[in-house]
């Protein structure tokens, strides 16, 4: 593995270097929510290490110009397709095509979810249904599907995108805090299972990511004295950070991990 080369202090993610895993060039990796934010980022390190990608994202117009927009750095050109994760027949049936056409997955991220907020009160029981069919379902099934060709392929990486919203007790939010924090068990509780077959599954943990969804929303005066008083970092995270961590867990030098968490919030946790 080739070190990066990076300041040691950086102010900005434009500066943030990549390191170089040649065994994931060529290697099939699927991504859910793959058009945006913390998922754009993860098709686009992987693409740049030479692996294949596949993604589905609910966002078609995103989807296609990331996609284009990776071609013509001149790497593999994703496969992708609008898909609705909610409905699990047309996720697995992505899933299903995708590696019809390029083969079986060494790789899933499991990174799709929507961090919406809500009050307590305010919860219906058909309210609850739709928001873990986003934020804790897609995993499960996602995890069902590349697992048979993970076997055939003799070992793969799964790696489930978690929270530290609910490890720091952040309100606005229960369901979501609800979903995420089961990513924890889901991870754990496939471990041994799925370790016998050389499949490792880990979760990597997110912190307060400056996606533009998270900007727009939420970076205000009373954000950045949030930053300042909660992150041990002075730099804000961005989602090279988690791609970054991501790629680690999913090449060989990650060989002997599974059943980790791995937390990537600048030590506001």
């Amino acid at each position: 593995m080739q070190e990066q080369q990076a300041s040691a202090t950086p102010t900005s993610h434009s500066l943030i270097g990549q390191a170089r895993y040649p065994e994931l060039q060529g290697r099939r990796v699927f991504v859910t929510g793959g058009g945006s934010g913390i998922g754009a980022a993860l098709v686009e390190a992987f693409a740049q290490q030479g692996a294949q990608v596949a993604f589905v994202d609910v966002a078609e117009e995103a989807a296609v110009a990331l996609a284009e927009r990776v071609a013509a750095t001149g790497h593999p050109r994703p496969w992708l397709r609008r898909c609705d994760v909610t409905d699990v027949d047309a996720l697995q049936q992505a899933i299903a095509d995708a590696a019809a056409e390029l083969g079986d997955f060494h790789v899933l991220v499991n990174n799709v979810g929507s961090d919406d907020r809500h009050a307590l009160g305010d919860v219906t029981p058909e309210y609850w249904d739709r928001r873990i069919a986003i934020n804790q379902r897609p995993a499960f099934f996602a995890i069902q599907s590349v697992v048979p060709g993970m076997r055939r392929l003799g070992g793969g990486s799964i790696v489930n995108l978690g929270s530290t919203g609910w490890q720091t007790k952040t309100g606005g939010y229960p369901v979501y805090a609800a979903a995420k924090s089961s990513m924890n068990g889901l991870t754990r509780g496939l471990a041994r299972e799925l370790g016998a077959q050389r499949i490792r599954i880990n979760i990597v943990t997110p912190g307060w990511v400056m996606t533009e969804r998270q900007m727009r929303l939420w970076l205000d005066e009373e954000g950045e004295r949030e930053l300042r008083r909660n992150q041990c970092l002075p730099d804000k995270v961005y989602p090279e950070d988690i791609a970054a961590m991501v790629l680690f867990l999913a090449s060989d030098q990650a060989r002997a991990c599974t059943a980790q968490e791995f937390v990537v919030d600048a030590g506001w946790s």
